[in-house]
Order: C-alpha cells, then structure tokens, then sequence
C-alpha cells in the first residue's frame, strides 16, 4: 500500500542562475567552482532563516520556509552577498541568481514537495531579473509592512501550467518604488484609517473657503435632511424647500457678482 501524500502549506524558494549554460561554455571549471561557493552561501542563508533545502538539479535551488517573511529576508540578503563576491569581475562573467518566492498548498512526499505552490515559485522565478527577486501576491501580502525593501506590482501574470493568473510583484532591494508601481499600489491597496484625518482636514478647508450664504446653506439643508429621517422616511419633504433655499442663494451670487463686474469693466485703465 503506497504512503498516502501529505498537504502543508509553505513558502517556496525558487533560484536558478542566468544564462548558466553560456558560463559554463565559457569556463567550466570556473563556473562550477563559483556555483559551489554561492551555493554554500545560499545554505547557511537558508539555514540562519530556518529553511531547508528540498531539492538541487544542475544550477537550481529549491527551499522551503515555514515563515513568509524569513524566505524573503533570506532571498534579499542572498542577492545582496552574492551581487558583492563578484562585483569586481566584467559584467558578462558575474554569475547571477533569479530568485521566485510562492506561498502556497503543496503535497509533501518523504523530503520533496510538489504540486501549484512548487510550480508558481519556479515560474515566478524564471519571470525574475538576474540578481532579482519576484514574489506572488499572497507573499506580498504577509511582507509589504514587515521589511525595509520596496515591491514593484507587476500585474496579474499567466504562467505556463498554472491556469490562474499570478498576481506577482518584484522586491525592490533599494528599498524604492518605482513611480508606476507606486501609483499603482496607491491605487490598489484601500486607504488606511489614517489617512483620513488628512482628507476630513482637506473637506473642511474647502467648506471654510464657501461664501458663508453658500456654507449656510448647506448647513440648513443638512439639518432639514436629518430632521426628515427621525421623523420617518415615509414621506420625503426635504427636498423642497432645500430646493428654494439653493435658488435663492444662486441668485443672490448672480446678482452679487454683476456690480462687481460692471465695476471692474467701468474702471479708467491706469
């Protein structure tokens, strides 16, 4: 009888090298040897965050973490150290990881896991820039408050073999947004409660600037509106003289300002 497959969630890390093959065309035992010594790196990174490598192959590394915010500390201070081992070699011989971070349900089978939270990791991962860093959404969600970096939203991504759509953003290991992204974050995370001391400040601005007949008017409206309510909505009355006390308000505006204009049109030039 086969053991029956157990599910957890976890957050997977996925790294894979940029262009190996051409490094390793390039210098065999130079690139083998630098993947062993960033490898060893990556394992006591790993280790100090308390994952645990599930599965190497060629240039791929594949972890796990049972904390969110671990696994993407863990992948900003990898690219840091490893961006720093090599930044003194010409561009073209620097060896660079990509780097995708999924949260997600996986099928945990003796020490390999498999299953939509492996895959998204590893598509997310081949999405990534070199020395970069791409995580999905529900990641993002559990970190955006909790670490010192900034994250670009890049939209709802279509992955191969995954049928949703990954909403994905990229870790700005600067710490900035860029100003897209920034907008488009504004625009998509709701307001906070504390901004809106911020816009009733803004509201009352504009009503002290009113013509007080104007303010007033308002006010007046207001109180017969609420007076309407706690007497019963079963006839609506408000309406009406709040309509009378708005067409003479505008009409007072219209002929305030006609003196005023004629005024100034009559004024001898200078």
């Amino acid at each position: 009888m086969t053991e029956k497959l157990k599910r957890r969630l976890t957050t997977v890390l996925c790294a894979d090298v940029q262009g190996y093959s051409r490094l390793m065309e390039a210098d065999e035992p130079g690139t083998l040897a630098t993947l062993r010594r960033y490898r060893a790196a990556m394992a006591a990174l790993i280790e100090r965050h308390d994952g645990r490598i599930v599965n190497t192959w060629g240039d791929a590394v594949i972890a796990e973490f049972p904390s969110v915010v671990e696994a993407v500390q863990c992948a900003v201070e990898t690219q840091r150290e490893l961006s720093a081992q090599d930044s003194h070699l010409p561009a073209s011989q620097r060896m660079r990881f990509r780097i995708g971070i999924n949260l997600g349900d996986v099928m945990a089978d003796g020490s390999d896991i498999y299953g939509d939270g492996v895959n998204i990791a590893a598509r997310l991962q081949e999405m990534a820039e070199p020395g970069g860093i791409l995580i999905s959404g529900p990641v993002y969600d559990q970190v955006h408050n909790k670490l010192s970096v900034g994250f670009d939203y890049l939209g709802r991504q279509q992955v191969k073999n995954v049928a949703a759509p990954v909403t994905s953003y990229r870790v700005a290991l600067d710490g900035r947004m860029d100003e897209r992204s920034a907008a488009i974050n504004e625009a998509a995370v709701p307001r906070s409660f504390e901004r809106s001391p911020r816009s009733q400040a803004r509201l009352s601005d504009r009503f002290a600037n009113l013509p007080r007949p104007v303010a007033a008017a308002f006010v007046i409206g207001g109180f017969l509106f609420l007076i309407n309510v706690f007497s019963g909505l079963h006839e609506i009355w408000f309406h009406w003289p709040v309509t009378a006390i708005l067409l003479i308000v505008g009409l007072w505006m219209v002929f305030r300002r006609k003196p005023a204009r004629e005024a100034r049109e009559n004024r001898p030039a200078d």
